[in-house]
């Protein structure tokens, strides 16, 4: 399609006037002609003796590539291309300049290693072909070349290095018979914005190839379009960042458009559909390009045969009308906003090859069955299509069974969807399918086995659906060109002999969830190529075998994780270079293994192994993104040179048994986002050098025995989402840099340490901090109230969202707190970014209760206990409407139990015990549910759940301090006086009710009765009225 019809015309018409030439015996060369082509060989370097033909007096017809006049014998054509021949360098001699008749000159595709091209070219004043494309030609393009008046073909694309260049566009616009001008890959990037008014001085030009040049600034904009005669424009890869070129909408000659990833925006034209001989349509890759689908495809699209625009921000249905465009072969949609259903109507397709819908918003059912297919005179329905590609969308239903009557499909994709129910049997029919997509759907059942019998599948991706069954060797028996194999995230059973040979070699082989224990696999030993291995979660015991490490040398990944693995490991063992390997979640013990070879993920997480961290570590593993060795026994110290992993992003070394301490080396880790050293027994004082990880999301040090000030050098991880340093021996006071630059801070936890003074830092500027734990400290003065000013706690958090960090080829940190929620320390992962809480209990704070706390709408969790907290509870604790744990225990507040309490209807724990609350504990809502416990300690309070029962005798009961009044509640007495208020209004409504009822029923009284009314309000009015004329 990159060449239209015009060009291959003209080319097969030049190569028409060689083969006449070279079929007339009777015609010789011009001497001089001879002289000068003989010249020209001797400059050539010809490794592979490409024209050793070029001997004697005539070449004319026997020379290779050289054809001459049929009357003259003047040379015409010298065609040298690579293709067919030699791969020809070296000097290029101004000789040629003597072949007066040369009108075609092809260099193409050999390498002239990086020599300019010759400025005597411009003096070929006949040529009319010129291709010295892809010849290894460098620097700028001679303007000389302007000169050839007479030219109609310039190729001089470079697809690789070096590179050719242009500077100044002025020499195209003396080219006036150029039809064709292909400059794909030559560095525009210099000439002028006038370039494309240039290009449209050339009336006679068809052909425009300038991919991938550099060309920048606006295209949209043509005052008069002269090349009215274009067939082809293709200006795809450059970076205009312009509106869409409408223009080209009134050149009614295009064949072929190809304007993809030139960062255009605003609206695809309609009127592209009406052009009568459109073919080609490329607009992918742009990004802000916007349309109708349903109103771009109801055009004509008569000719049209290749649609591209993906990636752009396509909206609205696919019309029925996709069915009229017959000529259509390539229709590609992929990553838009197309929504609506597929249309049966693309049964009419009876040349479609590829239909690509991927990365939409499709939804509803495919269709049960497709229209229009009578129309293709095939035994079945679209029966050119090849590629039919649906992933990425919210399609639901069943699978169709015309999918199995697909005869010429090679690729099925049909991922991460809803489709549910079972495989259909039929697509065991698809016996030219290579690749079979359906991973991340609701399919359910077994695997047909038929399935085994593709002979040319490639790929089989199952995974992540709700599959089920038992598999056998039969599901495999046909399958010798398998690759890739996923059947992970279902509920497969291998069942195979222990002496299986499978039929294949797959390269990736994903059966993570699948049962293929209880014992190691022995039929991998027959993977000899195997590069991706993932059984993960397989319900496997025992030991790795020997012979898996003698294979193990190919594999780029290895994850045995989650596992009930068990033994000792090689001290060595061999993978490929850079490869990941995840041995997590078994009960492998022994010393840490270290791979022979660098590698950039090794997690050794949840396992039995003991012993010291390698000292040698950062010498084997110089190039390692991702470390994990927590949950095991190590001890001694983390070796000092640690730090000289450079490209770290992850280090979690937790719940071990280290000591010493931080080595100042993991300072040099700059792009590490992740350092966890929890649960161990480090010592000693954050080191300085810590200030160097500028890109440090999530820090845990907490369950250490660290001791020290915090360092003034933490303030610059500014990057900081978590920092837990809860639960060890440090002290002094909190600096007031904690408060500043720390945007991005979720959580901070410095719990159980030994912090004194007062809270003096401002919270105002933590606007994303969700969780504050200072409790168990020594910390002392006023609760501060710029607590209120937390803006992440003052809204609901109603969208949960997975913190992670570090995520490198799909394994990354999981974010982990320990709060105290409900009295009882919780572990939270998966929706830890729902949690706010606040807890400085255990402190010696006093002064009143913040009343500003209560502007924290989104609060969950509130710890104040074990302070001495004076004042009593706002009534606006109300506006806590998530609070879910209250604890306000071993304070000295006072005063009455808000009733706005009993709304907080969240509320699981409270623990108002040890105060000097007084007054009736509110009764109803959520205040009901909680036991005496949560108000002990209070002798004050009165009623239900406590025994002691209110009495209004007691002066000091039923008080309204609140608004100051000495209002009564006779509490004891509300029983009576509700059953008073129940019988006043059950009196007042039997006597509305009663006479009403007697009127219906007796329909004589009813009558009597209202004429006496209307007899009283007669007279009323009168009465009324007389008065009213008295008045005037």
């Amino acid at each position: 399609m990159a060449r239209s019809l015009l060009a291959v015309v003209l080319v097969i018409s030049i190569f028409s006037s060689i083969c006449n030439c070279q079929t007339n015996n009777n015609v010789k060369c011009l001497p001089s002609d001879r002289k000068a082509l003989l010249d020209f060989k001797d400059g050539l370097n010809d490794p592979e003796n490409t024209l050793s033909s070029w001997q004697g007096v005539d070449c004319c017809s026997s020379w290779r590539g050289i054809s001459c006049d049929n009357i003259t014998g003047g040379v015409t054509v010298i065609d040298l291309h690579r293709y067919g021949f030699g791969d020809l360098s070296g000097e290029i001699r101004p000789s040629l300049i003597q072949l007066k008749s040369l009108t075609h000159l092809d260099l193409s595709s050999n390498t002239f290693e990086g020599i300019q091209i010759p400025e005597f070219f411009g003096s070929l004043k006949n040529l009319r072909y010129l291709n010295l494309s892809n010849a290894g030609f460098s620097g700028i393009i001679p303007p000389t070349l302007g000169n050839l008046s007479n030219l109609q073909f310039l190729d001089v694309s470079n697809l690789g290095f070096p590179q050719l260049a242009v500077d100044d566009f002025e020499w195209i616009t003396s080219l006036v018979s150029l039809r064709h001008l292909e400059m794909n890959r030559v560095d525009l990037s210099l000439v002028n914005s006038t370039w494309l008014q240039r290009l449209n001085t050339l009336p006679r030009l068809k052909e425009l190839h300038l991919s991938a040049c550099g060309l920048s600034g606006s295209i949209s904009y043509l005052s008069r379009v002269n090349f009215t005669l274009l067939t082809v424009i293709d200006l795809s890869f450059n970076s205009f960042s312009s509106m869409f070129p409408t223009w080209l909408v009134n050149i009614t000659t295009l064949v072929y458009v190809d304007l993809s990833n030139c960062k255009l925006r605003g609206r695809i034209p309609l009127v592209f559909g009406e052009l009568p001989n459109l073919r080609f349509f490329n607009l992918a890759l742009n990004g802000n390009l916007s349309a109708s689908s349903l109103s771009l495809f109801r055009g004509r699209w008569r000719k049209i045969e290749v649609i591209n625009l993906a990636s752009n921000k396509v909206h609205g249905k696919i019309p029925r009308s996709i069915g009229n465009m017959a000529s259509l072969v390539d229709l590609d949609l992929s990553n838009n906003n197309v929504d609506g259903g597929v249309p049966s109507t693309i049964g009419s397709l009876c040349q479609l090859v590829n239909f690509d819908v991927s990365g939409n918003n499709l939804a509803g059912t495919l269709p049960l069955s497709l229209e229009g297919t009578e129309n293709c005179k095939a035994d079945s329905p679209l029966p050119s299509l090849v590629h039919l590609r649906l992933s990425n969308n919210q399609l639901h239903g069943r699978l169709p069974d015309w999918l199995g009557e697909l005869t010429s499909l090679e690729e099925l994709s049909l991922a991460f969807n809803f489709f549910e129910g079972t495989l259909p049997s039929s697509l065991g029919s698809l016996q030219n399918l290579t690749d079979l997509s359906l991973a991340g759907n609701r399919l359910n059942g077994t695997l047909p086995q038929n399935i085994g019998q593709l002979p040319e599948l490639v790929v089989f991706d199952v995974s992540s659906n709700y599959l089920t069954g038992i598999l056998s060797e039969v599901h495999f028996s046909n399958l010798r060109k398998l690759k890739i194999l996923r059947l992970s995230s279902n509920s497969f059973i291998l069942n195979v002999s222990s002496n299986w040979l499978p039929p294949f070699q797959v390269r990736n082989l994903d059966m993570g969830s699948c049962r293929l224990g209880p014992s190691f696999p022995g039929w991998l030993e027959t993977q000899k190529e195997t590069m991706f291995l993932d059984i993960s979660n397989a319900s496997i015991l025992g030991s790795i075998p020997a012979w898996f490490w003698d294979i193990s040398f190919n594999l780029s990944l290895l994850n045995v994780s989650f596992n009930q693995l068990q033994g000792h490991l090689p001290s060595s063992f061999e993978v490929t270079p850079y490869a990941d390997v995840d041995l997590s979640s078994n009960l492998f013990e022994g010393h840490i293994p270290l791979p022979s070879v660098p590698i950039e993920l090794l997690d050794l997480s949840n396992n039995r192994f003991q012993g010291p961290i390698p000292h040698n570590i950062s010498e084997v593993l110089p190039e390692l993104i991702y470390l994990s060795v927590s949950g095991n026994q190590l001890t001694g110290q983390i070796p000092s040179g640690i730090g000289n992993m450079s490209l770290l992003s992850v280090m979690d070394l937790s719940r071990n048994n280290l000591t010493g301490i931080i080595p100042p080396s993991l300072g040099k880790c700059s792009f590490l986002k992740v350092l966890d050293l929890a649960n161990n027994s480090l010592s000693g004082e954050i080191p300085t050098s810590i200030d160097q990880l500028n890109q440090l999301k999530s820090l845990h040090l907490n369950d250490n025995l660290i001791s020290g000030n915090l360092p003034a050098s933490l303030k610059n991880l500014s990057s900081l989402e978590t920092l837990d340093l809860g639960m060890n021996n440090l002290e002094g006071t909190l600096p007031l840099w904690l408060g500043e630059g720390f945007a991005g801070l979720r959580i901070l936890n410095l719990r159980s340490n030994a912090f004194s003074g007062g809270i003096l830092f401002d919270f105002s500027n933590l606007t994303s901090l969700q969780v504050l734990d200072l409790g168990e400290n020594n910390l002392s003065g006023r609760i501060p109230t710029s607590l209120g000013d937390l803006k992440a706690m003052a809204q609901e958090q109603m969208i949960n969202k997975y913190l992670y960090y570090g995520q490198y080829r799909g394994v990354y940190y999981e974010e982990n707190l320990v709060v105290n929620l409900k009295n009882q320390f919780q572990k939270f992962t998966k929706t830890l970014s729902l949690v706010t809480a606040i807890d400085i209990s255990g402190n010696n704070l006093s002064g009143e209760f913040p009343v500003e706390l209560t502007n924290l709408h989104g609060l969950m969790v509130l710890n104040l206990s074990r302070n001495h907290i004076t004042g009593q509870i706002p009534e606006s604790i109300s506006r806590l409407r998530q609070l879910s744990s209250l604890d306000f225990s071993d304070n000295d507040l006072s005063g009455p139990i808000p009733d706005s309490m009993a709304s907080l209807s969240f509320l699981g724990y409270l623990n108002l015990s040890n105060n000097n609350f007084s007054g009736e504990i509110p009764s109803g809502g959520q205040m009901s549910t909680f036991g005496a416990n949560a108000f002990e300690g209070n002798p004050g309070l009165c009623g239900a759940p406590v025994v002691v029962e209110c009495s209004i005798e007691d002066p000091d009961i039923g008080k309204d301090s609140r608004n100051g009044n000495n209002d009564i509640y006779e509490r004891n007495d509300g029983f009576v006086d509700r059953w008073f208020y129940l019988s006043v209004g059950l009196g007042f409504a039997v006597g509305i009710l009663v006479p009403c009822l007697v009127l219906v029923i007796k329909k004589s009284w009813s009558e009597k009765y209202f004429d006496f009314l209307d007899k009283v309000v007669s007279k009323l009015l009168s009465y009324v009225g007389s008065r009213t004329n008295l008045m005037r």
